[in-house]
């Protein structure tokens, strides 16, 4: 019998603590876990490691986590749509490491493939490569970009199995699917959620071995 993962938000935050590094996908507002996000700033959970592409906006995804000042560092490539997180740098409040949106989506896929890390020119000759190692391969050089992971995962679906499965709609899959492997516990939150068997095997994007709860958004909200 196929275990059932689906819990309520509640449960969900249970998981959840101060200091945790987190992956948070979307591509500013496309794809964003806005439930589970705001599950969190109800928990009242802070200092966080957070590992995104960007910001969002104000009010909305994770500039909610900015607002409330959770977020003690970010990993992304562009924060400029978010003016507070931009005077929060600013004035020192928030530390951030900017990667370059390609690199960020390989150096991720790197830690859910269990591999040292991916080799890219990108950043060369740039305060990018400040501190990192420069490989030769062929006569050409390329930075050592090591790989990241995090303790959690909070991933939106268009639709899930009752075992996780999971499928993304078109452009909100963006950062989702790669995610979703490189943490030690993935929460999904799914716009509709199915029977297992009905998602056609061929659309699958996530598997369900990958995940470990789904919140279903029509008891979240």
């Amino acid at each position: 019998m196929a275990k059932n993962k689906i819990v309520s938000l509640e449960t969900a935050m249970e998981k959840l603590h101060d200091g945790l590094t987190v992956l948070i996908p979307g591509f500013v507002n496309s794809g964003v876990p806005e439930e589970l996000i705001k599950g969190m700033v109800a928990k009242d959970v802070k200092d966080l490691n957070v590992i995104s592409n960007n910001t969002s906006i104000r009010g909305r995804g994770i500039g909610l986590l900015i607002h409330d000042r959770r977020i003690k560092h970010i990993t992304c490539s562009h924060i400029g749509s978010n003016t507070e997180t931009v005077e929060q740098v600013v004035a020192g409040e928030l530390a951030v490491t900017f990667v370059p949106q390609g690199t960020l989506c390989e150096r991720v896929r790197a830690g859910g493939a269990g591999i040292g890390g991916i080799l890219t020119p990108t950043g060369l000759g740039t305060p990018i490569a400040e501190g990192k190692d420069i490989i030769n391969v062929d006569g050409k050089d390329y930075l050592l970009e090591k790989p990241l992971r995090a303790d959690v995962a909070l991933i939106h679906a268009w639709k899930a199995d009752k075992m996780g499965n999971v499928v993304y709609h078109r452009t909100a899959r963006n950062f989702n699917q790669i995610w979703a492997t490189a943490a030690d516990w993935v929460i999904v939150e799914a716009e509709e959620i199915v029977e297992v068997g009905e998602l056609d095997p061929d659309r699958i994007m996530t598997p369900g071995a990958l995940v470990d709860q789904i919140v279903d958004l029509g008891g979240a909200k």
